[in-house]
């Protein structure tokens, strides 16, 4: 244990706990709105707001509208990560949210096509927009808040519970999807998805109340106590940090693409590839998601016992070789075998490697700049990764007559590169969080060995 670590700031109960709620819900309301649009986007979209193209061109053009919500969280990454290392973690979290709440429902009064013309799909882009824009700092700015207030040793079970969140926001969005289809088609059509989006504001409410009771994180404190906020944070991040958000992003780049091909393309895939009743997806996502819940919560714990990049390493080695044999499996049309793609596929892309990410990425940056790196490395990645992938599988399965082979290479290949940068990356198991150096930066022999009791 360094000095460092000795003196840094510890946390209260109380103060960890908040955090990791504050974290957990905040990400479900995030997942929720991404799930229940992707959702939409396969399902509906098509025919509400493009129903004056073919459907094939109706499906690009609602997984275009879906890529400029990852578009758009970028620049709300650039926007708020300033504010979140000069004003509070707190303040970002509680913007954040009302923005992606607010945009989720107006989604839902959107007049359809055939009603307002090309003012429907200009709006719907807007608000996805809006959607986007608020999300760019909220996953970050909860793994960065939950990893600062988290005691040594603990911070991947904590950070990992925002994973958690994630994984119920899919499954509420599913079981809301789940009520919805169980109204005739022309019913969802006409009006049953718009109370998918309305359901939206439960969810924001709550998050509201708990994450205006939050307190600030200790690391952030003692830098307020210390006068040693930075003023300018994208700039320290551009001149000391830039490589270190250039490794985050590769790192999340295969991990982005795979999360949200199967939580978004694969539907799609199964609906106008395979012939899979449209009924049977949100069932499995359930599923799905609420074995990636536990998984998130399972990976985060193990990175605090054999370390962060050992067990990231673990994951996105086997996520190289997952695309194959799922679409192999994908195609038989097997119930079975369709559940078993989609909760491998959760388990470790979309919860499992994410959960480690919440405590990883924050430990990579020193800390006068952690919300801003965490956050451009994440959000720049989500464009190249999960934003275009539902757009680009959907591109190369019409450009290659359906074949699925070119999807599984892409997965792939995209991963491969995440692993590889992985495996050049440092361990940042228990580093004193109070150390403005990055990771890298900070010689071996100050660095807590893996295991070693913080």
């Amino acid at each position: 244990m360094t000095t460092a670590e000795t003196t840094a700031p510890r946390p209260s109960g109380s103060g960890v706990k908040k955090a990791a709620w504050a974290g957990l819900i905040g990400t479900t309301l995030e997942q929720y709105d991404f799930v229940i649009y992707g959702t939409a986007s396969a399902l509906v979209f098509s025919k509400v707001f493009f129903s004056n193209v073919s459907p094939a061109a109706g499906i690009l053009a609602a997984f275009a509208t879906y890529a400029v919500g990852f578009l758009a969280r970028p620049l709300g990454g650039i926007f708020f990560s300033k504010f979140g290392d000069r004003l509070g973690r707190k303040w970002v979290l509680v913007t954040t949210l009302m923005l992606m709440g607010g945009a989720t429902f107006l989604i839902g009064v959107l007049p359809t096509y055939e009603v307002a013309g090309l003012w429907s799909p200009l709006l719907l882009v807007l608000l996805r927009f809006v959607q986007g824009f608020g999300s760019g700092a909220e996953q970050s700015g909860g793994a960065t808040l939950v990893t600062e207030s988290a005691p040594a040793g603990r911070r991947g079970r904590f950070s990992s519970l925002i994973m958690v969140g994630a994984a119920l926001g899919t499954a509420l969005g599913a079981l809301v999807w789940i009520a919805v289809q169980q109204l005739p088609q022309e019913a969802v059509l006409a009006w049953g998805w718009r109370l998918v989006f309305f359901s939206s504001i439960f969810v924001t409410i709550a998050a509201f109340i708990i994450r205006m009771k939050l307190s600030e994180s200790p690391v952030f404190e003692e830098l307020k106590a210390e006068n040693s906020l930075p003023q300018a944070p994208l700039k320290e991040v551009v001149r000391d940090g830039k490589l270190n958000v250039l490794r985050v992003i590769l790192m999340n780049w295969g991990v982005s693409t795979q999360s949200y091909t199967v939580q978004v393309y694969m539907a799609s895939f199964l609906i106008t590839i395979v012939g899979v009743d449209p009924t049977f997806i949100p069932p499995v996502l359930l599923i799905g998601s609420i074995s990636g819940a536990i998984a998130a919560f399972a990976f985060g714990n193990l990175s605090d016992v054999i370390g962060r990049r050992r067990t990231y390493s673990l994951i996105t080695g086997a996520l190289v070789l997952f695309p194959a044999p799922a679409f192999l499996l994908l195609t038989t049309g097997s119930p079975l075998a369709i559940m078993l793609v989609i909760v491998v596929g959760f388990v470790l892309a979309c919860q499992g490697v994410t959960g480690v990410q919440m405590s990883y990425f924050p430990e990579m940056f020193g800390s006068r700049y952690r919300y801003a790196g965490v956050t451009l490395g994440r959000e720049f990645s989500s464009i190249i990764g999960g934003g275009v992938a539902p757009l680009i599988c959907t591109a190369l399965v019409t450009a290659f007559t359906g074949s699925w082979i070119p999807v599984a290479i892409y997965m792939s290949l995209t991963m491969l590169v995440s692993f590889i940068v992985v495996r050049l990356s440092p361990e940042t198991l228990n580093r004193d969080l109070t150390d403005p150096r990055n990771a890298s930066q900070v010689p071996a022999e100050e660095r807590t060995p893996v295991g070693a009791d913080a």
